[in-house]
């Protein structure tokens, strides 16, 4: 384990989350050195020859790095400091989890060349849709400060970063591009893992939790962007899908996986 690259990418995560905003150059290279550690740990310690480590604390690690690689791109077309502040401190407790829980060895030699393809493509998806979730926290964030008074937050710092954010309208389409994007490649993950679970896993598909729970989070999504396109869903209906679908692509992986190697104890299958 580089548990050394670890905690300084989460120092430095978590020392750009708390430098003040004026600070633009400065934050952006030390997120940068910190997304270069954190990304090197993980190749590192994910990738072994002839094998791949797979873990709860891995696949959550692994998408909170893309999700600082995606707020760092945005960032640099639209102010999103409010969005620095809820992805970096989560990415510093996300950076740490794998040296506390090292998840399972999965050896490749019996697997189908699609399964690290497929593993990739699910973790984008998870990626995307998270920055989504973290995005749709931000614009419910600031929909509530337009119904407040100046002085109810003149002096915190989360309001006026949730202040410097785009307009709402700008911060919805933001969002729904987000979304998108993730659906695109969570449907790409659905598929894969349906029809060739066979040569991915070995077995024929299992209607376990994780399947239902992923199609249902699929689902959730297609049906929100369907509803955008044919009846025009915004607001706050956006928002609840948003962050339904998360918590139930949330269960579908991370949550299970965490539920066995943690508290159960029992490794990948």
């Amino acid at each position: 384990m580089h548990i050394t690259l670890f905690v300084l990418a989460a120092l430095l995560y978590m020392t750009c989350a708390a430098l003040p905003s004026k600070q633009r150059f400065g934050i952006s290279v030390g997120t940068a050195a910190g997304w270069l550690l954190h990304g090197g740990a993980l190749w590192a310690d994910m990738v072994v020859p002839g094998s791949l480590r797979i873990g709860f604390a891995f696949v959550l690690s692994a998408t909170l790095w893309i999700s600082v690689a995606a707020y760092w791109l945005e960032n640099r077309n639209f102010s999103l400091d409010g969005l620095r502040v809820l992805v970096l401190p989560t990415a510093a407790v996300a950076v740490v989890l794998p040296a506390l829980f090292p998840g399972s060895l999965i050896p490749l030699q019996d697997k189908s060349s699609l399964f690290p393809w497929h593993v990739v493509i699910a973790i984008l998806a998870y990626s995307s849709l998270t920055l989504a979730a973290f995005h749709a926290v931000l614009m419910a964030l600031q929909e509530s400060r337009l119904h407040a008074s100046p002085a109810d937050a003149r002096d915190r710092w989360l309001a006026r970063a949730i202040d410097r954010l785009p307009a709402l309208l700008t911060m919805e389409k933001l969002l729904f591009r987000m979304i998108a994007f993730g659906f695109v490649l969570l449907t790409l993950t659905v598929l894969s893992g349906i029809v060739f679970s066979e040569q991915l896993f070995g077995t024929p598909i299992k209607w376990d939790h994780k399947t239902i729970f992923t199609i249902l989070s699929w689902g959730l999504f297609g049906l929100l962007l369907a509803g955008r396109v044919g009846r025009g869903w915004r607001g706050k209906t956006a928002l609840r899908f948003t962050l339904t679908g998360f918590a139930t692509l949330l269960l579908a992986y991370v949550g299970s996986r965490f539920v066995l190697e943690v508290v159960l104890h029992r490794g990948l299958a």
